[in-house]
């Protein structure tokens, strides 16, 4: 067998262990462990079979050599391992640096290769499992995190390949997005509980009042049940707040296929709320554009939208105000030119947000004033239900507010087409 056959051998069982580690990773998910140590026996691999011969260690400690020269790998075996994703290191006996890929570059943001690992990874515990790995041939895994440029944290994982020379793999799996679920989840968990707790305290105390002293007063009863009333709605309004969040986010992934008029959607909307309107003496006014295509869209969760939106507006616009909704065609940039794409701009002319307060007014549970917001009946994941349902739907949502001027929230949705011509 020639040298050609023994670098095919290689690299096609290269491809092999990184296409079985592929299929894991898919398979078993946040299991990084198992991936892990897949890809370290692949890169163990690679290097044991190129190392039988090339000596690896006289590269390493040698100068003039080429980055591909230190590694010694065949071509098609290093393209393999710089398009990984995750971050892949390999180092010699002394630490120096052998290979590092894409991934790990642009963590480290340096060219890492031969240079020493303690002069491009500064975090202490990685560097003490790298020495444990390399000294003793254990493999070791640690957590660790990275402050700057945005914080992430990293799994990392230490191997010794088993062969002469000896060559060290460190992999990185980056945890961040599973480390924000949880703490999302732990937030929203906290949350939700303290909403419930607040109405259902209440309720509590009022019925202990009812069965003993204010039994027998009939004004304090009636005041007592409407308060309880107040407070029951409010728990019914969190819980079915709480399933149609927990019913969007699980449908999030599978866009919509029907078509809507949204001007008859944003119509039904204002019909719906318009008795609420009159309370404040507010006015409702929609001005749409003649001849608009329909937009791709669930009719129910595009009216779940307009009303949750509108319905803001009108709570928190002034008395007397004017609400204005308008829907146009408009360009919207994205990529490398302009989509059109339908808008409906619902305004108020209140006493606007915060600037600091915008960027938050998605995040479940956040209000600007926790205590006008409970008078008024919200539940503070309203906005949360309506951003799921715009990523559904593959659209966009802008917040613009001045403080003494008013709101704006614009929801940006695809066309699916003409409207057909009416007979």
């Amino acid at each position: 067998m020639n040298v050609w056959d023994d670098l095919r051998r290689v690299s096609w069982g290269a491809v092999a262990g990184l296409a079985a580690g592929a299929l894991a990773f898919a398979y078993f998910g946040n299991n990084g462990a198992w991936i892990a140590f897949a890809v370290l026996a692949v890169a163990a691999l690679i290097v044991n079979a190129i190392a039988a011969r090339r000596n690896i260690a006289a590269l390493g400690a040698g100068g003039g050599q080429t980055p591909s020269d230190i590694a010694g790998l065949p071509a098609l075996a290093r393209d393999i391992l710089e398009r990984f994703p995750d971050p892949l290191m390999l180092m010699d006996a002394s630490g120096r640096v052998m290979l590092a890929n894409r991934a790990m570059r642009d963590v480290v943001g340096v060219d890492a290769e031969r240079k020493h690992v303690s002069a491009i990874l500064r975090t202490p515990p990685v560097l003490d499992a790298i020495r444990n790995t390399a000294a003793t041939g254990e493999t070791s895994s640690v957590e660790f995190t990275l402050p700057v440029p945005v914080q992430r944290t990293y799994q990392a994982y230490a191997a010794r390949a088993g062969s002469e020379p000896a060559v060290t793999i460190l992999l990185l799996h980056d945890l961040t997005s599973m480390k924000r679920a949880e703490q999302l989840r732990a937030d929203f968990v906290a949350n939700a509980s303290h909403e419930l707790r607040t109405p259902l305290a209440a309720l509590t105390g009022f019925i202990e009042t009812l069965k003993g002293h204010a039994k027998e007063d009939p004004e304090a009863r009636d005041q007592f049940l409407d308060i309880m009333t107040v407070e029951a709605s409010r728990m019914r309004r969190l819980i079915d707040d709480l399933l149609s969040l927990t019913r969007i986010e699980q449908n999030e992934h599978v866009p919509p296929s029907g078509a809507v008029s949204l001007e008859t959607v944003l119509r039904e909307a204002i019909a719906a709320l318009t008795p609420l309107a009159r309370l404040d003496e507010i006015t409702l006014e929609l001005s749409a554009a003649p001849d608009l295509p329909r937009a791709i869209g669930e009719r129910d969760e595009l009216i779940q939208i307009f009303q949750n939106l509108i319905h803001n507006a009108i709570k928190y616009g002034k008395p007397g105000g004017h609400v204005w909704v308008t829907l146009a065609m408009t360009a919207v940039p994205g990529g490398r030119r302009a989509e059109q794409m339908l808008a409906v701009g619902i305004r108020d002319d209140g006493e606007g947000i915060p600037q600091a307060a915008v960027p938050r007014l998605t995040e479940r549970f956040y209000r600007v004033d926790v205590k006008r917001s409970r008078e008024k009946g919200g539940t503070g994941l309203g906005l949360a239900i309506v951003k799921h349902i715009v990523n559904r739907h593959q659209g966009r949502l802008t917040i613009e507010s001045k403080q003494g001027e008013g709101t704006t929230f614009t929801v940006f949705l695809p066309a699916a087409g003409p409207l057909p011509a009416l007979s």
